[in-house]
């Protein structure tokens, strides 16, 4: 079954605006946020929900596009325009993107496969290795 994304999109974001960073269905009870990006090709803003995980000060994003063999579009506007802004709750905070590597990524979707079982499902379904983003406050504020 085909799912339109951009439809689906669009009634998380009004659902998490309209109940302060709240989202219920699959959502419901998990840390999610909205990242603000730029279109890497198009230059056109998007505004995509996901889930995050707090860490250190840091709000870590997972590319998994639920266990596609392509990451998703927003991780490929991160690496060409890293400095975005982000929805938390009724927060608008400026951050920095930058990939995580090596021990450290592992770690990280370790973590997030504990909490949330269904991304080792994502990383199951795919060859490729999963992308962890970590978003650095730039404002002063912290996760």
């Amino acid at each position: 079954m085909m799912v339109d994304t951009s439809s689906f999109n669009a009634r998380i974001i009004a659902e998490f605006r309209a109940r302060h960073g709240q989202v219920g269905g699959g959502f419901d009870g998990a840390p999610l946020l909205l990242l603000h990006t730029v279109g890497a090709r198009s230059g056109t803003p998007r505004i995509n929900p996901m889930m995050y995980l707090p860490d250190q000060g840091r709000y870590l994003v997972f590319a998994s596009k639920a266990g596609s063999d392509r990451n998703p579009d927003w991780y490929y506007n991160l690496l060409a325009h890293p400095d975005v802004q982000i929805e938390v709750g009724d927060a608008i905070r400026s951050v920095h993107a930058v990939v995580l590597q090596g021990d450290e990524r592992d770690e990280a979707f370790a973590e997030q496969a504990r909490r949330y079982p269904g991304f080792a499902g994502y990383q199951s379904k795919t060859e490729r290795i999963i992308p962890v983003v970590a978003l650095t406050p730039t404002d002063g504020s912290v996760a």
